[in-house]
């Protein structure tokens, strides 16, 4: 499979087992779903009514005072009591294969192709830390909703999208399925491509 290259006339020959994989969206929903539960905290924690101090003696008799009957000034029911089904902290990850993982990648790389929404540059920088030069460069390309994926960490190009909202950085190593998903498009470099390449093949 050939990819006409930004910016050029050449174009760039891809793996079709990595960019012309079928789309697999109950595999991709699992990934994306897992990705990010891995991302929640899961700290969260309440008293129960075992665990809030005090209430150990019974406010009053069971019988012959009017009131309703009470066993603890600490139960739900009361102000100061504890939560009936309290919060306790809990792992939200959920198990993920390499295989599956590769897969997701691979299958959301290849939907982007189809869609015309992965485009390929030989290489993609900025000569220095300058957020106006890489407006520029993104609007030569036309895309203002963006991830960028580079072979290798570029500080500058990092450091230039900073304060430019809907634009991303990241490596090949870095990649992951929500950020793949996030953006209109994206625009990897020949560079990151054969790193890809090498790692989903």
């Amino acid at each position: 499979m050939d990819i006409q290259l930004q910016l050029s006339s050449a174009k760039l020959a891809v793996s079709d087992s990595v960019f012309g994989a079928d789309y697999n969206e109950a595999l991709i929903h699992q990934v994306v779903t897992a990705y990010m539960n891995a991302g929640r905290a899961g700290t969260k924690a309440q008293k129960s009514k075992a665990m809030v101090r005090g209430g150990g003696k019974k406010p009053w008799k069971q019988k012959g005072t009017g009131n309703a009957r009470a066993g603890s000034i600490r139960s739900p029911l009361w102000r100061g009591g504890g939560k009936t089904f309290a919060a306790v902290p809990r792992d939200f990850s959920q198990k993920v294969n390499k295989k599956m993982y590769r897969g997701a990648i691979r299958s959301i790389v290849s939907e982007l192709t189809r869609q015309g929404h992965l485009l390929i540059a030989e290489t993609f920088t900025v000569d220095a830390v300058k957020t106006k030069s890489l407006i520029e460069k993104l609007g030569q390309i036309g895309a203002n909703d963006i991830l960028l994926v580079t072979g290798e960490v570029d500080k500058n190009l990092f450091l230039s999208a900073r304060n430019i909202p809907h634009v991303a950085i990241c490596d090949v190593e870095a990649l992951n399925p929500v950020a793949l998903l996030r953006h209109k498009k994206v625009l990897m470099t020949a560079d990151a491509v054969k790193k890809l390449e090498a790692w989903l093949s």
